[in-house]
């Protein structure tokens, strides 16, 4: 919660939080190249068990991606969902209604395959919401990274009623 100005919006209860991780499709990861940064989207997965969060994402097995986790393994993410412009009678009464997610962790590259097999069948799940599995030859092409969120904050702006 760190941060949040506006706590109207915020958001608590684990249901609505889990819709949230549901509904966004896409992932937008934020690196620090020694003192420059780099944000990149990805398609992830999750796992949400007893308040604990964490996050799958998968790609190249290389890139400057994961040079730079290898350098500083602190993350942090973004991702939003029902994103809805509205309109209002004057300029600054128009803006667009979200629910988002955001939070920071520590990003491992994952080299065994039995846990790649394990990342990528949520990250399925998550994305088609259908049941994959994976062997150890499709596990042993992608590359894996696991976050470890070590906190997150959710929340909706709702549009403003119509009068």
């Amino acid at each position: 919660m760190n941060g949040l100005t506006r706590r109207e919006k915020l958001i608590t209860d684990t249901e609505t939080v889990t819709q949230i991780l549901n509904k966004s499709k896409v992932l937008h990861l934020g690196l620090v190249d020694g003192d420059e940064p780099y944000v990149v989207p990805m398609n992830y997965g999750y796992t949400f068990e007893n308040e604990k969060l964490t996050i799958w994402l998968h790609g190249a097995r290389n890139g400057r991606k994961y040079d730079i986790i290898r350098n500083n393994p602190k993350v942090c993410f973004e991702m939003c969902c029902d994103i809805e412009p509205f309109e209002g009678e004057v300029a600054c009464k128009y803006g667009i209604s979200y629910s988002s997610l955001m939070g920071k962790g520590v990003a491992t590259i994952v080299e065994d395959v039995e846990e790649k097999k394990a990342a990528l069948s949520v990250l399925m799940k998550t994305q088609t919401e259908k049941d994959f599995e994976f062997n150890d030859k499709l596990a042993s092409v992608v590359g894996i990274i696991r976050i470890d969120v070590s906190d997150f904050t959710a929340k909706h702006r709702p549009a403003p009623q119509k009068q």
